[in-house]
């Protein structure tokens, strides 16, 4: 065992920690059945925020206060600077208003109780056995509830934090979503851009031979499903949506086609990127070699939707060997991987970071079926307090 977890898990105060966590273990699924309960859409966060501002006012942690972009803060621990910031995001991706849990077999079902419900419920549970059982860090904790994780968000709550230049913790841990085996520690960045084609329109029939955007959007689909793409570092290119026209015997004046770029090197990001926006251009002239003698040449916009950072903090750094030797010394055998999280802003930025689940199993993330099973849920909150007072010491 690493001789850092082996001593962590000898002091005292981090027994008594450990015992609370697996005595309030139901306690911190309650919690997570609360938060999950409340609606969080991305960009609409506010209520879910307020709960988790509550709880840090509860907890008497120092310095509790909303930022200007909706992100909950709370220190615990003496000296200054953030220290350590342990992180997990409010949003989900659905917007249903009232979302119910349901309990099947041993699972609990809802919308969002992974993602995020989950690592919500164990930061707050961890913060909470700090408070509890005095446990000594040698540099403060900063626990924050982000806003704009999910999708469109474009890790804006996290972004908001690093804009500031004086925030430049020593290390982040973001607990996104259940589990107790990955320690993501490579950055997958994106670029989320949307090509819209336009053109003149007209009557399907009496305008036919005029360029017709839809044509292209099509080309240009089929063009970005043949692109090649690099293994290692791996990437990928998604058409996510598709849309055009307003009625059924009418060529569009304009459609358009969203696009989900990921890789984990930003160099090959950049590359991809490149090739998909030539893959839309070559649609449109195909387009335009095919219209009509005198008519209206169709026309290509772009637009970005979103960019997040790649990055990787290296597997040698003394954060991801705390995080690796964390989960072997908890029994669990570690699966270093690479994931967008709030975790890809720092990373980029050279802050050592990771992304760890946060106990417990899950599936169908992003999907009404979404899931989640209690076991060793305490078990994963535990790895992030020995991971994070791991780091203080570093």
């Amino acid at each position: 065992m690493d001789d850092r977890i082996a001593c962590l898990l000898a002091r005292a105060d981090v027994a008594a920690a450990r015992s609370w966590l697996e005595a309030h273990d139901e306690h911190t699924l309650d919690l997570q059945l609360a938060l999950t309960s409340i609606p969080a859409p991305t960009g609409d966060e506010v209520q879910r925020a307020a709960f988790v501002l509550d709880r840090f006012q509860d907890l008497e942690l120092a310095d509790v206060a909303s930022d200007g972009a909706g992100n909950v803060r709370a220190r615990y621990g003496d000296g200054t600077g953030p220290g350590i910031v342990i992180a997990a995001h409010l949003d989900t991706v659905f917007a249903e208003r009232v979302i119910r849990p349901q309990k099947e077999g041993g699972r609990l079902v809802a919308p969002g109780i992974g993602d995020n419900g989950r690592g919500l419920a164990a930061m707050i549970a961890l913060a909470q056995a700090c408070a509890e059982c005095e446990v000594r860090a040698s540099r403060p904790l900063t626990f924050v509830a982000t806003v704009g994780e999910e999708g469109e968000g474009d890790l804006r709550g996290v972004k908001h934090l690093f804009a500031d230049q004086g925030f430049r913790p020593a290390g982040f841990i973001a607990l996104d979503g259940p589990g107790l085996d990955r320690v993501v520690h490579r950055a997958t960045g994106s670029r989320r851009l949307r090509a819209s084609f336009s053109g003149p329109g007209g009557h399907s029939w009496a305008a036919f031979g005029v360029v017709n955007p839809a044509h292209a959007v099509g080309a240009a689909a089929c063009a970005i499903g043949e692109l090649k793409l690099s293994v290692s570092p791996r990437a990928t290119a998604s058409v996510v949506r598709i849309g055009g026209g307003h009625s059924l015997n009418t060529i569009p004046h304009e459609a358009w086609l969203d696009l989900d770029l990921r890789a984990e090197e930003e160099p090959v990001l950049e590359a991809l990127e490149r090739d998909a926006v030539a893959a839309c251009q070559r649609a449109v002239d195909r387009a335009n070699r095919r219209r009509a003698p005198g008519t209206a040449a169709l026309e290509l916009a772009l637009s970005t939707l979103g960019a997040r950072p790649s990055g990787t903090t290296s597997d040698a750094h003394p954060l991801v060997q705390a995080a690796v030797a964390a989960t072997r010394a908890l029994g669990v055998e570690p699966q270093l991987a690479s994931a967008s999280t709030d975790a890809n802003v720092p990373i980029s930025l050279g802050v050592p970071a990771v992304a760890l689940g946060a106990g417990g199993k899950g599936g169908d993330t992003h999907l009404a079926s979404e899931w989640y099973e209690n076991v060793g849920g305490s078990v994963g909150v535990l790895r992030a307090l020995l991971v994070a007072l791991a780091a203080t010491e570093h």
